[in-house]
């Protein structure tokens, strides 16, 4: 075993530097100096830029794509097709500090997720748009409801698909009690506590109309400023926005119709009015595409040479934190 996993190691290794000097080396001859500069900068940082629409000029057009569901779940270098946090907000910087990006097309698929997390990529999506002074559309894929909405909201444009289900404005704290359960089985539990509050929502008593009061006081904050961001971004009062925010989820058409997106329209057709109404037309689309999809293959061999699998286990840190009693803005069961 123990020669199985150095054998692995040293394969992992030798993939890493051969991928990392190959693509180097490619884009080192095919780009200037100062792109590959930047190149090699956004690869340090876990992810690569891929030109989906070579332009002419400097000028380019950045794609991110944000799928999954939105919480720091933290990341492994061999994990794929899970949402990374921190890798999400670091190409959010990126945007901020690089002078040839002229607009964001952002691509939206997902449920939401906690609020903390939507935050901080509402924060950086406004820092782009007031200290950068370029436009964000936003195109929503199958689903954009709660926190995805929320970080959509804003976008100076927002298309839809007829299919696509959003909204669902509003907040979510859920525990499961399993006191009953517990007591037909007789089962008791000691808690030794400094205060009466410090076990609020404990699964293993019954809540109290006062502890509920204080929770509910804490959501109630939390959505009178998901309303008013709503309110800002799409130019609605508080008032026509509290009309659909009360949890409802809504598809493209109901969408528009309520004033939370502008038209219709995939990837292709929100990119191409970006550079229509911005005259962008000459410019370069990329997108940002998270380094090493081969490393991702092997890793996930390495995983299961070392008696592991990578991927189980982060889907598996992922509903264990998603299972915790915590505000989100999150549509659907967990």
């Amino acid at each position: 075993m123990a020669m199985k996993r150095w054998i692995a190691i040293i394969v992992a290794a030798v993939l890493i530097f051969i991928s990392i000097g190959i693509n180097s080396l490619s884009y080192l001859f095919t780009r200037d100096f100062s792109g590959f500069m930047e190149e090699l900068t956004a690869r340090s940082s876990g992810y690569s830029e891929v030109v989906i629409e070579q332009g002419r000029g400097r000028d380019r057009i950045a794609v991110l794509k944000l799928d999954g569901v939105i919480q720091d779940v933290g990341s492994s270098l061999f994990a794929s097709g899970i949402y990374n946090h921190q890798l999400f907000m670091s190409q959010l910087d990126a945007v901020l500090n690089d002078e040839t990006v002229k607009g964001v097309v952002l691509s939206v698929n997902t449920p939401g997720g906690g609020v903390v997390e939507s935050s901080d990529i509402y924060d950086s999506i406004r820092a782009i748009q007031l200290e950068r002074e370029i436009p964000v559309y936003v195109a929503m894929g199958g689903l954009a409801a709660s926190g995805g909405y929320y970080v959509s909201a804003p976008a100076e444009k927002i298309f839809v698909h007829p299919e696509t289900i959003t909204g669902s404005i509003g907040v979510i704290m859920e525990s499961v009690n399993y006191a009953k359960l517990a007591e037909k089985y007789g089962i008791d539990f000691n808690t030794i506590k400094t205060g009466p509050y410090k076990d609020i929502m404990s699964g293993s008593r019954e809540m109290t109309e006062e502890e509920h009061n204080m929770l509910q006081e804490m959501i109630n904050d939390s959505y009178e400023r998901f309303v008013a961001i709503v309110a800002e971004g799409r130019n609605m009062s508080t008032e026509q926005v509290k009309k659909v925010a009360d949890g409802r989820i809504m598809n493209g058409r109901q969408a528009i119709e309520s004033g939370l997106a502008d038209d219709y329209g995939k990837m292709g057709d929100v990119i191409d009015a970006l550079k229509t109404d911005y005259e962008l037309e000459n410019a370069t689309v990329f997108e940002y595409s998270p380094m090493g999809s081969l490393l991702s293959i092997y890793g996930v061999q390495v995983g299961n040479l070392f008696g592991r699998n990578i991927e189980s286990e982060l889907i598996g840190k992922l509903l264990s934190d998603y299972d915790a009693p915590r505000m989100m803005y999150l549509y659907g069961e967990k």
